[in-house]
């Protein structure tokens, strides 16, 4: 395995100019940053700091391992409902040891260079999925956007649902109007800040808390903030300490380790590929995966949570004029310095703000256009869409996967066995054989023969002719075990009914798999050919030798 982070490759003709974008975008992002980390760790039943000690770690450790010049990791909106679920079932203890599982399966996944797997993921799964925790991300955040008095928040859907409803006529309207008026601030900034000069460049969510912080300070408005809730961000560096692990608590997060791992992987590699475009150089899938892995596993010894690559604050290190993963490093560093000199700012910062920019992440995250132009798509696909949106939201993501990808499995193996076909051949185009008819047959076979197309094999057993049975495979572009099994048991038919069984045109995949079980050992050589005509002209000769 080739382990070489894209960090050392980054230093070829790397210059003070370089170095002066990458400080300038890195210092940008760690702004960025800030209230998505915070808003990311609370959204998921942590503390503010959690999300920030992520970040710092987390996208540190990204930046220096990882497979992408660009991309920024850290606290991920798509980790929110799982990371949450875990709180809730489980408890912090077990995040952190699904959280360190998680990244062993990373780093696994890229050290046997499984990283090009994830593409192998059907959009309607990840559309389906991805719109499926946006609604949930923002299901989450009504009662922070209203100001409700809810104790501790529900995990599932109909949970959320009915203490939402229950919880209706505690809302706060000075917590309301602040979350309003930021959701309403961060659009407009989307659609006006071109044309603010200079201050286009500073990012959205970084306005809408220093406005939202300045004014319930100033104003001293009855709402909750970080303070009130959390008693405020310790000014200090993230705590090395070691997990209370044991192998019961290992088995019982087997499974959220996985899902963890996976969801990381497709976010990461995602994430990755739309930084490829933006910058027109391709990232190492699988030394990004290592990188993650070791991120992952680092990050619970420190409290923190699951990290991954993000497309936000990836996207903002672009268009800031970051070019290596040292605007990563610097990232990391501007939310040290700002947690080490600035954490006791943050005791105003409201949470219905926070709410409020969550949501507008959620609704950015989704591709919500896929499910308005749904009925364009073809039924299985839109079946698939639908079921991992449902799942997703109804159920649980882990459901929601295996199910999508179940679906889409039965949709490829049905249009791939349709795509395979079997034709006769039209023996009047040989006119010796005339005289010959009804006791010579001969089929082509077309496509892939697998395990969903063998029935084109078995219905030839039917329809056996007299004498001779000609196969012609040259058309053939893949036989698995169940196919070649499928001529095995057509040889032994022919066997028992008497008829001389001839195959042709094996292309190397299929001879490949026809020698590795076994059927040259049981066929005579004389009856295997390289095209069809020489088959018939050998039946041609045997049968006239027989009359």
């Amino acid at each position: 395995m080739n382990y070489r982070p894209q960090l050392l490759q980054s230093f070829a003709g790397y210059n003070l100019k370089l170095f002066t974008q990458d400080i300038f975008a890195g210092i940008t992002v760690g702004v960025v940053a800030l209230p998505l980390a915070m808003a990311f760790a609370i959204a998921s039943g942590l503390k503010p700091e959690v999300g920030i000690y992520t970040a710092i770690i987390g996208g540190g450790l990204i930046s220096l391992f990882g497979g992408s010049r660009v991309q920024i990791g850290g606290p991920a909106g798509a980790f929110i409902v799982i990371v949450y679920g875990i709180v809730a079932h489980y408890g912090i203890t077990n995040l952190l040891i699904a959280t360190f599982m998680s990244g062993i399966l990373l780093f696994v996944m890229g050290f046997f260079r499984l990283g090009t797997l994830v593409r192998f993921i059907p959009i309607a799964v990840i559309v389906g999925f991805t719109n499926g925790i946006a609604l949930l991300i923002a299901l989450s955040q009504i009662n922070n956007f209203l100001g409700l008095t809810i104790e501790k928040m529900p995990a599932q859907f109909f949970g959320m649902i009915s203490a939402i409803f229950s919880a209706l006529n505690t809302f706060n309207p000075i917590t309301l109007s602040i979350s309003i008026a930021s959701l309403g601030l961060l659009i407009a900034w989307r659609c006006l800040h071109h044309h603010c000069g200079w201050f286009r460049h500073l990012p959205g969510p970084v306005l809408v808390m220093v406005s939202a912080t300045w004014v319930v300070s100033f104003f001293n408005l009855s709402t909750e903030t970080i303070g009130s809730r959390f008693g405020g961000i310790p000014p200090s560096l993230p705590q090395f300490s070691l997990i209370a692990m044991s192998w019961d608590s290992a088995q019982l997060m087997i499974a959220p380790a996985i899902t963890l791992a996976i969801l990381g992987a497709i976010e990461s590699l995602l994430c990755a590929r739309v930084a490829d475009g933006l910058i027109h150089q391709r990232h190492d899938s699988n030394q990004e995966l290592m990188g993650q892995g070791i991120a992952n596993c680092v990050v619970p010894f420190f409290g923190g949570m699951p990290a991954t690559g993000t497309i936000a604050r990836t996207v903002t290190n672009v268009q800031s004029g970051g070019t290596t993963p040292v605007a990563g490093l610097i990232h990391a560093l501007t939310l040290l310095l700002i947690i080490l000199f600035a954490a006791p700012l943050a005791q105003n910062i409201p949470l219905g703000c926070l709410a409020a920019i969550l949501i507008y992440v959620a609704w950015n995250m989704g591709e919500w256009r896929k499910l308005i132009y749904l009925k364009q798509f073809r039924l299985p696909y839109r079946i698939t869409l639908l079921s991992v949106f449902i799942l997703t939201v109804v159920v649980d993501l882990t459901i929601a996967l295996e199910v999508g990808l179940l679906c889409a499995l039965l949709t490829f193996v049905y249009r791939v066995s349709n795509l395979s076909r079997s034709e006769a051949v039209n023996l009047e185009e040989y006119p010796e054989l005339k005289p010959l008819m009804g006791k010579i047959a001969a089929y082509r076979i077309y496509g892939a023969l697998f395990f969903g197309a063998v029935k084109l094999i078995e219905r030839l057993e039917t329809q056996l002719p007299k004498n001779i049975l000609i196969l012609d495979l040259k058309n053939i572009i893949y036989i698995d075990t169940s196919g070649m099994d499928a001529i095995l048991e057509l040889y032994r038919q022919c066997q028992k009914a008497g008829v001389q069984f001839i195959l042709c045109g094996l292309n190397h995949q299929p001879h490949d798999i026809a020698q590795r079980m076994g059927l040259f050992s049981l066929m005579p050589a004389e009856y295997f050919y390289p095209d069809l005509a020489q088959g018939i002209h050998f039946a041609l000769s045997k049968t006239k030798a027989a009359l």
